[in-house]
């Protein structure tokens, strides 16, 4: 498999070009065809995580447990109950009504995108270039290919600066 980067030769399953670096790890995939879905230039199982999409019920109910949480740690502090620890009930609190209004901010930009039309333009498209216009390739005059990044860094590795001896 060769490096789209540099056009090195790397090992069959190799993740990284062993000579820039690259991550190539998909090249095998995009040869095949069967490149993973993308949305919008991410991913679209971000992480290995699973993303609902966003609802106004499930905004909704977030935010109230939110709100449930902050009146319960209100009704603590003014008790001999939970004199210590209410302050911590604001955590959940306040992570829960964030969630919520994170959730509801989402859904409302997804139904306003999808209520927008799609004004996309249809440019024409590009005619492939002609065999007959690219130059020969001379073939007698392949190189060697560079030197890998971990080869180069073993034989610095290998030198070992000179060692100094306290005597006493």
């Amino acid at each position: 498999m060769f490096c789209p980067k540099c056009a090195a030769q790397n090992l069959d399953g190799a993740s990284f070009c062993r000579v820039c670096g690259a991550n190539i790890s998909l090249v095998p995939q995009a040869l095949a065809g069967q490149l993973p879905a993308v949305v919008d230039g991410q991913p679209a199982v971000p992480n290995g995580k699973h993303e609902k999409e966003p609802s106004l019920d499930g905004a909704i109910t977030v935010t109230f447990v939110g709100v449930a949480f902050l009146v319960i740690s209100v009704v603590l502090a003014f008790s001999a109950m939970g004199y210590g620890w209410w302050f911590w009930m604001l955590i959940p609190a306040f992570a829960c009504l964030g969630s919520g209004i994170a959730q509801l901010v989402k859904y409302k930009e997804t139904r306003s995108r999808l209520s927008q039309p799609n004004f996309a333009v249809q440019l024409p498209p590009i005619a492939a270039p002609q065999a007959a216009s690219f130059p020969k390739r001379n073939t007698g005059e392949l190189l060697s290919p560079p030197a890998s990044v971990t080869e180069g860094t073993t034989r610095h590795l290998g030198a070992e600066a000179p060692t100094r001896h306290l005597d006493s």
